[in-house]
């Protein structure tokens, strides 16, 4: 029930922006939650990626005296890999495009989290 959910605030943030290509809730222990991927790529490894960046993100922001972690942007060639916190418990990890307008992407994955804190 909850990740059917969790499935239909996702479905509503891909479809706010064709330039967001998949999106996933995970844990902070990089457990899968709910997910709209696109087929063949791995539920596992996209968790797995996500809890280590954010672990990563969290350190450094700590050791670098920047305050509490608030996202993670990962930006290759052929696109954006954007990680934000839902609470205390679960990251929201979306893929972007690389011609994504970031701005709006922002705000519309901080508004999906928002709906997943009351959620969780």
């Amino acid at each position: 029930m909850r990740s059917d959910m969790l499935n239909s605030i996702l479905s509503d943030l891909n479809g706010t922006s064709a330039d967001i290509e998949a999106s996933g809730v995970i844990s902070t222990d990089g457990l899968m939650m709910a997910s709209q991927l696109p087929a063949g790529m791995d539920e596992d490894r996209v968790g797995a990626m996500s809890a280590a960046m954010l672990s990563l993100g969290d350190r450094t922001a700590q050791e670098l005296a920047r305050g509490e972690l608030e996202q993670v942007l990962v930006k290759g060639n052929k696109g954006y890999v954007l990680m934000m916190h839902a609470g205390e418990e679960a990251v929201v990890t979306v893929l972007a495009k690389p011609t994504a307008k970031l701005g709006l992407i922002f705000l519309d994955v901080k508004r999906a989290t928002e709906n997943i804190i009351k959620m969780i």
